[in-house]
C-alpha cells in the first residue's frame, strides 16, 4: 500500500530542495492540486511561468501547458510529470491546416486557442484563453478572424462580437463536446431553484441554457460570489470537485455523468514525486521553435 503521507512530504521537501515551482491547473486530481504552489487557468498559468523565477517549473497540466512555459521562460528547466498527457482538441489542428486558411483569408488575423501546439503558435498571430479570448479579439484592427482550433469557443465568440467574421476551424474538446442540450435539460430540471455556469468549450446549445459563460477560474469565481445553493457546473469534474471542498454549504452538481478529462487525470502523486527525484520528464524546444512561437504568446499575455 502507497504511504501518501510520506510521498507528500517527499514532494515538499524536494519542491524546496531544488528551487522548484509547481503549477497545477484546475483540472488535475485534488491530491495534485493540494501539493502545487498555484492552481491557475491556462491564462494565469502561462503568466506565472512567465514570471517564475525558480530554475524548475512543474507543470500539472498537458504538453501544451509545458510548451507555453517553456516558450514564456526559455532559461528555466520546465518539467511535466506525464509527458503522454496531451490534449486530443491541439492534435486536431497542423501549422498546414493554419497556412491554407492564410492563403484562403489573406485579410485574416489568427488567433489561436491556448490549447495548441508550439509550431501551431507559431503560424498563428496571437493567443489566447477562454479568459482572454474575447479581449483579444475585440482588440484586433482586423475584422476577420481566422479562430482555431475549437469550432464551439469559436462560435462563443462570433456570438459576443458580431461586429467581426469569425471563420472556424472544426476542432473541439471531446470532453466538452460530450455534453449535449438533454444534459443540461436534465440537470435543470432534477434542480430547478438554481444557476447553470458553463465552460465557452461546450457545444453552443448547452451555452444557451447557461446562466453563466466563463473560464474555470470564472466559473469558480461565479460560484463563490453567486447567492444561489445550488449550482450546475458545465465543465470538467475537476472543478465539481474544488468547489464542493471550498463551498460545504452550497450544492454543487455536474452537468453530466463522467464530465472527466482522462488527460488531466494521468498526473498523480507518485508520478510527481518521479518527476521532481528524477527532473523528468523535461519540456525541450529549439531555439527556432521558442522564437517563432513566443511572439503569439507574448502578445497574449501582455493584453
Amino acid at each position: 500500500m502507497v504511504n501518501t503521507d510520506n510521498i507528500r512530504q517527499r514532494i515538499l521537501s524536494l519542491k524546496s530542495e531544488k528551487n522548484a515551482l509547481i503549477l497545477a491547473h484546475y483540472y488535475q486530481p485534488l491530491e495534485v492540486q493540494d501539493m502545487a504552489d498555484h492552481v491557475c487557468d491556462s491564462f494565469e498559468m502561462a503568466k506565472r511561468a512567465r514570471d517564475a523565477e525558480q530554475q524548475i517549473i512543474v507543470i500539472c497540466g498537458v504538453v501544451f501547458m509545458g510548451e507555453s512555459a517553456k516558450i514564456l521562460n526559455p532559461g528555466k528547466k520546465i518539467l511535466i510529470p506525464v509527458m503522454e498527457a496531451g490534449c486530443p482538441m491541439a492534435d486536431m489542428v497542423t501549422p498546414e491546416d493554419v497556412i491554407n486558411l492564410r492563403k484562403k483569408h489573406p485579410d485574416a488575423a489568427v488567433v489561436c486557442y491556448v490549447n495548441s501546439s508550439a509550431a501551431v503558435k507559431a503560424v498563428s498571430d496571437i493567443c489566447c484563453t477562454s479568459s482572454s479570448v474575447l479581449r483579444i479579439v475585440r482588440s484586433l484592427p482586423e475584422k476577420k478572424i481566422i479562430f482555431i482550433p475549437d469550432r464551439n469557443l469559436g462560435a462563443y465568440v462570433a456570438r459576443q462580437v458580431p461586429e467581426k467574421e469569425i471563420i472556424l476551424f472544426d476542432g473541439f474538446c471531446p470532453t466538452h463536446n460530450r455534453v449535449t442540450e438533454s444534459d443540461a435539460l436534465r440537470a435543470k430540471e432534477a434542480h430547478p431553484d438554481s444557476v447553470f455556469a458553463a465552460h465557452p468549450e461546450c457545444r453552443q446549445e448547452v451555452l444557451a441554457h447557461a446562466d453563466f459563460i466563463g473560464s474555470t477560474s470564472e466559473i469558480i469565481n461565479y460560484a463563490h460570489n453567486s447567492e444561489k445553493k445550488t449550482i450546475i457546473i458545465g465543465t470538467e469534474q475537476g472543478i465539481v470537485e474544488r468547489l464542493r471542498r471550498e463551498l460545504p454549504d452550497k450544492n454543487i452538481y455536474s452537468v453530466a455523468a463522467s464530465f472527466v478529462c482522462p488527460n488531466m487525470k494521468k498526473t498523480n502523486l507518485p508520478e510527481l514525486l518521479n518527476c521532481l527525484e528524477n527532473e523528468q520528464t523535461e519540456i525541450k524546444l529549439t531555439d527556432e521553435e521558442i522564437a517563432a512561437a513566443k511572439q503569439s504568446l507574448d502578445r497574449m499575455v501582455s493584453i
